[in-house]
């Protein structure tokens, strides 16, 4: 099962500790990882085997939506950090479009990601 990760800036060490305390999980379920290019490398940094796409802003949600469109991804956690503006937001407004088209389930905080992945141990 393919699951995406994106993180705004202020919420990447956030994804990262979220995905550590959830290696178990991941690895059980043999999930592959992919992420927008800064998140993943904030990932792979930490021990966490992901493949990257580009970054956010040059185009990296817009190749994640396309798995999402093709059936590849199957689930986006998204930490978004509502507190900060982003000059990137009409790309992650298509993303979020494209998981609500494709009913893929999309997280954009960690208790509902924790949920997500609960659901997928049991």
């Amino acid at each position: 099962m393919e699951i995406a990760i994106i993180a705004h800036d202020g919420k990447k060490a956030d994804m990262v500790q979220f995905l550590n305390k959830n290696k178990e999980i991941l690895h059980k379920e043999n999930i592959k990882i992919i992420a927008t290019g800064t998140t993943g490398s904030k990932a792979e940094a930490a021990g966490i085997k992901v493949k990257k796409m580009l970054s956010g802003p040059m185009g990296g949600d817009a190749q994640i939506a396309a798995r999402v469109a093709v059936g590849k991804c199957k689930m986006v956690l998204f930490f978004k950090d509502p507190m900060s503006s982003h000059p990137h937001e009409p790309d992650i407004n298509m993303l979020i479009r494209i998981c609500d088209v494709h009913n893929v389930p999309l997280a954009t905080n960690e208790a509902t990601a924790q949920l997500l992945l609960n659901a997928i141990a049991e």
